[in-house]
């Protein structure tokens, strides 16, 4: 059975499994859960039977389901381990681990549609509170991880070493971010260039928001 995902195309976790599927060369099947729609098709009975979470993305693999985007890629880096997205040493490992999980786990959920909703609709924040919000927690991720990878070995095109690794895999939908929410991003000209190689790679070029089956005019 073909491997399903659960997506919506302007979410970067379901951008980061998108990049680690295509970087595997994995065919897979998505199917599309809106965020906004009907009051957000990932809180409807039929998607919560699946994913008690109530969020994307989450891949079905021949009938189980697996949630949570790192989770994903790291099922999918032990069943399909080429090309290595977790090489190296166990302290490469750790270092790689490190720098997605600060995009993953200390940027990313901040910056949550549930988490800005939620701003609004209890504190009253307007869209240029919301934008002040979400601008303040990506910078000051970036500043770390700017740092992190200003100090570390690579090729200046890649987080870490000189092929793509999990940390990159997290960086690009990132700044897709940053983007879309007018992000300034020049203090941290190191991930800019990383990110302009990365972009420029079939893989994450295939996986962009704008090229999946549900994407909207922006």
């Amino acid at each position: 059975m073909a491997l399903q995902l659960y997506s919506y195309w302007r979410s970067s976790a379901a951008y980061r499994v998108r990049i680690a599927l295509a970087l595997k060369g994995l065919p897979y099947a998505t199917i599309p859960k809106h965020l906004v729609r009907n009051g957000g098709e990932q809180l409807q009975a039929d998607y919560l039977a699946l994913n008690p979470e109530g969020r994307v993305p989450a891949l079905a693999d021949d009938g189980q389901v697996i949630s949570q985007s790192l989770a994903i890629c790291e099922y999918l880096e032990e069943q399909h381990p080429e090309p290595r997205l977790l090489p190296g040493s166990a302290l490469d490992r750790a270092a790689i681990r490190a720098m997605a999980q600060l995009v993953a786990c200390d940027i990313h959920p901040l910056n949550n549609l549930s988490v800005l909703g939620y701003l609004r609709r209890e504190f009253g924040a307007d869209d240029a509170g919301v934008n002040r919000w979400v601008a303040h927690w990506i910078q000051r991720g970036f500043a770390a991880l700017e740092q992190r990878v200003r100090t570390t070995a690579n090729d200046g095109r890649h987080c870490y070493g000189a092929d793509v690794t999990l940390a990159d895999v997290c960086l690009v939908p990132q700044m897709y971010n940053a983007r879309r929410f007018k992000v300034d991003v020049s203090a941290y000209p190191t991930l800019v260039a990383i990110c302009a190689h990365l972009e420029a790679l079939p893989a994450f070029a295939a996986a962009r928001p704008e090229l999946q089956p549900d994407a909207e005019s922006a």
